[in-house]
């Protein structure tokens, strides 16, 4: 799919940059700096999120993947696959995340995290008091803060790349282990 709003040029040392991290430059970042003030605020924004560090890498990889399967991002489960690659994360669980609830590989924490991932997406939120409580007893009131916000950040990005019309770019072809579809029977409600 071509994306709704056409690609516009980079400056070159950022083209470079982003072309060395991530093998091309990433389509949404090329969609978005058709306005460069929200380009700017977006990317430090991003720097921002990425830079929290009181809940694991990897569990909010693996949120923003539940996300991104759950409203239909494959962009963001692309790029989230391939930074699972990059985090040394386990590969097998991570192609897995689309279809987690039929899968036996996830820690009482990973699903439980997916769970309220899915839950915060779900229009309305159906996020209950209990696992608000279980995740706050594991992940402490700064954790739960900090996954809370970042898997909003993760429906944002989603949301915004769904109605651009960016869709995957390759960057999980680079993981040995394909990243599974989304059965249709998954999921809890409606994105």
């Amino acid at each position: 799919m071509t994306p709704r709003i056409p690609r516009t040029e980079l400056p070159a040392e950022m083209t470079q940059m982003l072309s060395a991290r991530f093998g091309s430059v990433p389509e949404p970042i090329e969609v978005v700096f058709n306005n460069r003030a929200v380009a700017t605020s977006n990317q430090e924004f991003s720097a921002q999120v990425a830079a929290w560090d009181t809940v694991d890498e990897g569990l909010k990889t693996f949120a923003h993947m539940a996300v991104a399967a759950q409203v239909g991002c494959s962009w963001c489960l692309d790029v989230n696959y391939f930074a699972a690659l990059h985090q040394n994360l386990d590969l097998h669980k991570a192609s897995l995340v689309p279809n987690w609830r039929e899968a036996e590989v996830f820690t009482p924490l990973e699903r439980e995290v997916l769970e309220y991932s899915e839950a915060m997406t779900n229009t309305p939120p159906t996020v209950t008091d209990e696992l608000s409580a279980s995740l706050l007893d594991q992940l402490g009131p700064a954790g739960l803060v900090e996954l809370t916000v970042f898997i909003g950040f993760a429906n944002l990005s989603t949301r915004v790349n769904i109605a651009h019309g960016i869709t995957s770019q390759g960057y999980s072809e680079a993981c040995r282990i394909p990243l599974a579809e989304r059965s249709r029977t998954v999921g809890t409600g409606v994105a």
